[in-house]
Order: structure tokens, then sequence, then C-alpha cells
């Protein structure tokens, strides 16, 4: 081409949807090591599992509500096999049982979670065995 003739113009997605995914984990990335705290929604006071969420999401413009069911109910069923960096995972406290605990899907089947009292933000394997028994299902928000 000459210089100053126009290239062909490329779709792309809007604000970039994937760029938008890699802040998401990229955040959550950062929160490794800051304590466990219930309530606590800052590295200040801590984090609790839908708190850290809530942090996350809110750190890159997107609004998210504050507990595990309703951060559920909010986003769109994607599955297991489906997963995309800035879905949240959702698990029960025992097979079967009620939502208790959610956590930031990061890619490569991993996740990034405030653990729980005694434990700090850490990542963690889909495929564990503890996980893997108790995972309720995935939801996206993008």
């Amino acid at each position: 081409t000459r210089p100053g003739a126009l290239e062909p113009s490329v779709s792309r997605p809007g604000p970039a949807a994937a760029d938008l995914r890699e802040r998401l984990a990229a955040t959550a990335e950062s929160f490794i090591g800051v304590d466990y705290a219930w309530g606590g929604t800052t590295t200040r006071s801590g984090f609790d599992c839908s708190g850290l969420v809530l942090a996350v999401y809110r750190l890159n413009g997107l609004a998210m509500p504050r507990s595990v069911r309703d951060q559920y109910r909010a986003g769109t069923a994607v599955a297991g096999d489906r997963l995309s960096k800035g879905d949240l995972v959702f698990f029960n406290s025992s097979p079967g049982g009620e939502l208790s605990h959610v956590g930031i899907y990061i890619g490569n089947g991993t996740f990034i979670h405030a653990p729980g009292s005694g434990k700090n933000v850490r990542r963690e394997s889909l495929a564990s065995g503890y996980f893997k028994s108790r995972f309720s299902g995935a939801r996206a928000y993008l």
C-alpha cells in the first residue's frame, strides 16, 4: 500500500471484554495474601469471599451485589468447561448443600478467593477434591 492509504478496518469487540476480563483477573491477583475478615471489603479490613468479588468488580467499574446468593442470581450461567477470566465460581458448604462461597476464575482451571478465618486470599485449583465436590456453578457478568 502507498503511504497514507487507509488500512482495512478490523472489527474488534467494544471496550474489549477480553481486556476487562484480564483486568479483573489481575486485580484479583493483586489481593493475594490479604487477610480474610468476615464482612470485609477492603485491603485494610481484609476480605470475605463475596467482599473480595465486590471490591474486584468495583475497582474495574462494575456494580456487583454484596452476598454470595445475590451475586449468583445476578449472573448468567456458564458451563464449567466454558469459563473465562473474571467469571465467578460458586461452591456449597457440603456436596448438594446451599451456596456458601464464591471465587473469581483467573484461567487454567484456577480461581482466587478469600477462603476463611485465619487464612488469606489465595489461588486454588477447581480440580482439587474439596472444590470439585462442592462446585455449584459459574456465572458471567460481561
